[in-house]
């Protein structure tokens, strides 16, 4: 599916890089708001106490307003600004990366540390599962349970074709499958079930609103 909003992470990443025997923990986690943010921040920070610094770049809302970073006591701007570099480059969003170094007892300058610190970042979100983000229509069809199995092949197949998603099926006295949807695929979504069911079945569609797709 294309993107249209910055992306975010699906659950905590922790990546060690090795530098000139300077070790540099990466801690990834998704977070959706400041308080949340400083949690995480503090949590790190207690639980590697012992460490040299525990620098921090964060990037929070929907489109990525609010960012801040901290170097915690490397040389101004080696550590936290090009942290942060690497969120926006990389188009992240909600996303808290605290780096603890355990220093290793070699000076590595102020571009070392600046590749670093940026390294340590790339390569830990190289390895967190994306979530994107997509102004979506939430779709709901209701259909006896007769007719469920073939529609939801049919709707399988056409949400594939469409930049949809087909999301799971919820049953009670009707079967209801339900999908994601965005704004320019919606008419054609009515007119596909109008054809397959001779006009029996309309959609529901709802408001269009971000939805994160995995």
């Amino acid at each position: 599916m294309p993107r249209e909003l910055p992306w975010t992470i699906a659950a905590p990443v922790t990546h060690e890089l090795i530098v000139k025997k300077s070790r540099f923990l990466t801690h990834l986690r998704p977070t959706s708001s400041i308080a949340e943010a400083d949690a995480f921040i503090a949590q790190v920070r207690k639980e590697h106490w012992s460490a040299n610094h525990n620098c921090v770049a964060l990037v929070i809302g929907q489109t990525a307003d609010q960012q801040r970073s901290s170097d915690d006591g490397e040389p101004s701007g080696t550590a936290g600004v090009p942290m942060l570099e690497v969120l926006r480059q990389r188009g992240v969003t909600d996303v808290t990366a605290v780096v603890t170094r355990y220093f290793g007892g070699v000076l590595l300058g102020a571009g070392g540390l600046i590749r670093a610190y940026g390294n340590a970042v790339s390569q830990g979100l190289d390895l967190a599962r994306p979530v994107y983000r997509r102004h979506l229509h939430p779709v709901a069809v209701e259909v006896g349970h007769t007719q469920a199995g073939r529609l939801e092949n049919l709707l399988r197949d056409w949400a594939r074709r469409h930049e949809s998603s087909l999301q799971p099926t919820s049953y009670g006295a009707a079967a209801t499958l339900h999908l994601l949807v965005p704004p320019p695929q919606a008419d054609a979504l009515r007119i596909f079930l109008a054809a397959e069911t001779g006009g029996a079945v309309a959609p529901d569609i709802g408001p269009a609103a971000v939805h994160d797709v995995a």
